[in-house]
């Protein structure tokens, strides 16, 4: 799977151009890197290529994952996972319960109490299962995270500053943790940061303006 980003422009409400002619391809298991200052349109490329871009902006150019035009699809038919600075699970749900939400409907409860359970085995926080959210610490919170969206089998995964809210003390460990994660799922990523400590050993590297 390979994401095709080809000839992208954003425009204001005012048509005013956010960034023009944007074009980016990123292979499976890659992680390409997009850095630049607030406000230059690199969470707005995140919405636009989940398909959740705000009004105010319009875009014109195309999306494709492999031979799939995505430009024009909802998006809950675009299989894009994302990652936020906040973990964003569900305060109600324990954590098993809080995997098992990004698993397929059909599959049967019994079932996804145990693929649940083999998640957190694989990523040695079983004992966390039946915890909840705000019993665990930040680092723990992060890791189900990024998991739970693996589980949803995303065909793309974009990550909007995972680690800018981590103490320096886990942050390098957790991003070397994730980058395993998405080698091993073997699917295209894009990382917006704006530390340089934060890009992958490997990828492409973009700095604003980025537009080309």
């Amino acid at each position: 799977m390979t994401l095709y980003i080809e000839s992208l422009t954003v425009n204001t409400r005012l048509g005013e151009a956010l960034f023009s002619n944007f074009n980016l391809e990123v292979q499976c298991g890659e992680i390409a890197t997009l850095m630049g200052p607030s406000g230059c349109g690199k969470s707005t490329l995140l919405s636009l290529i989940a398909g959740h871009l705000n009004e105010d902006f319009t875009f014109s150019g195309s999306l494709k994952l492999q031979n799939e035009e995505i430009t024009t699809l909802p998006p809950h038919q675009r299989g894009v996972g994302i990652l936020f600075q906040d973990d964003l699970l569900f305060p109600h749900l324990t954590v098993w319960q809080n995997l098992a939400f990004a698993l397929p409907n059909q599959i049967k409860k019994v079932q996804r109490k145990e693929m649940a359970y083999d998640a957190l085995s694989s990523i040695k926080l079983a004992s966390l299962a039946d915890s909840y959210p705000d019993q665990i610490s930040g680092g723990q919170r992060a890791r189900i995270s990024l998991t739970r969206m693996l589980l949803a089998k995303p065909k793309l995964a974009l990550l909007d500053e995972p680690f800018s809210k981590l103490d320096r003390d886990i942050r390098k460990e957790f991003r070397e943790w994730v980058v395993e994660q998405l080698h091993s799922a073997n699917i295209p990523a894009i990382l917006v940061t704006h530390d340089i400590e934060d890009k992958p050993s490997q990828g492409q590297i973009l700095s604003w303006p980025w537009s080309r």
